[in-house]
């Protein structure tokens, strides 16, 4: 049960709504530049990816945040010795999955952000840098928030599919109930793999091959576009010594 209820206590940390707030601040900073500069130069594209994919982003995060109220409407009044805590658990399956295509989206648009910085970072550099900081830092939080939605529905899933009454039972490799006939036959041995026995192998559901190969990807995305902006910053102060 406290899983299930970790799984809804996003919506307490204002995740999703700071990185907009963020993201917002950063356009801000962009819009004057943007401005003066051409519509068909490589700026317009790239800001217009960012609005679309603003556009979606912000809709599907409302939607998101009313079906977490929801779901906490449901799981106020849930008992822990319920029989249909399976039922209520199982019911989170598409706010899990959401949680992930919302964390996707997240940093899609912190890296259409992060493009569309560069193309403007002449205009004011320093301020540039300092909102796209602000922006990343956000995105962090709120992936890292939606990340543990999705972790702790897989954890009360786990759970509720070895016990879906809510109640104690043998599950094998994992618990058996014994009484002291059984352990003294076992020489009152308490050792628990002579009771419980052992786990079937499962697959491991929770581990998606895409997704996982998909974050190291943006993660070497994401430091490849720091080591050129390190680097671009390193020439130019070579260039302001004369070097």
């Amino acid at each position: 049960l406290d899983e299930g209820k970790q799984c809804l206590s996003i919506e307490d940390e204002r995740g999703l709504p700071n990185f907009l707030t963020s993201l917002n601040s950063l356009r801000d900073v962009l819009v004057p530049f943007l401005n003066t500069l051409d519509e068909k130069t490589a700026h317009a594209e790239a800001s217009e990816k960012l609005t679309d994919a603003l556009r979606d982003f912000e809709a599907d995060g409302d939607a998101f945040q009313k079906a977490v109220s929801a779901q906490r409407e449901v799981w106020a009044g849930q008992k822990i010795n319920s029989g249909t805590m399976k039922t209520r658990v199982d019911g989170l399956a598409s706010l899990a999955e959401s949680s992930r295509d919302l964390a996707r989206q997240t940093e899609h648009l912190y890296k259409l952000a992060t493009h569309l910085s560069e193309i403007c970072a002449e205009s004011d550099a320093r301020g540039v840098t300092r909102a796209r900081r602000a922006t990343d830092e956000a995105r962090q939080r709120a992936v890292e928030q939606l990340k543990q939605v999705r972790y702790f529905y897989q954890q009360a899933h786990w759970l509720s599919e070895r016990f879906p009454d809510a109640e104690l039972r043998d599950v094998e490799g994992l618990v058996k109930l014994v009484d002291h006939a059984e352990i003294e036959a076992n020489d009152w041995s308490l050792t628990p793999g002579r009771y419980v026995g052992i786990a079937p192998e499962e697959e491991d559901e929770a581990f998606d091959f895409r997704e996982a190969l998909r974050e190291i990807h943006e993660e070497l995305e994401g430091l490849n576009a720091e080591a050129t902006t390190l680097a671009a910053t390193i020439k130019k102060n070579f260039e302001a010594l004369g070097i």
